[in-house]
């Protein structure tokens, strides 16, 4: 299969996985992780039913978006550990834990009054 020229110009690959195990099973990801890409990683983690402990190694990425962070505080969330998360990814990672925490608390919404 020939890829069309302009995806060859944007480079499709921008996220690479590896899997490895060793008493726990470690995907590194290098590269951008976009929202496209969330799809798949959840697909591997569920192709994963042992009982090891899951880790995303984080050393090598390079940018992520929304969609991304999401997905990795998710996966926090489901006892998957971050090692190696880049300063600036784990910032937006806390900022939407709170943003979460806040809508389950039931925080209520300002009101205003017409008057």
């Amino acid at each position: 299969m020939e890829l069309s020229p302009n995806l060859q110009t944007l480079g499709i690959c921008m996220l690479k996985i590896q899997r490895s195990a060793n008493g726990r099973v470690i995907f590194t990801l290098s590269g951008r992780i976009e929202a496209e890409d969330v799809k798949e990683l959840r697909q591997l983690l569920a192709l994963e039913t042992g009982r090891q402990r899951l880790v995303l190694d984080l050393r090598d990425v390079t940018l992520v978006n929304e969609g991304a962070v999401k997905f990795l505080a998710g996966c926090e969330a489901d006892s998957v550990k971050l090692e190696n998360c880049p300063a600036y990814i784990r910032e937006w990672i806390e900022r939407v834990k709170g943003r979460t925490r806040r809508r389950r608390t039931g925080r209520k919404d300002l009101k205003f009054q017409h008057g």
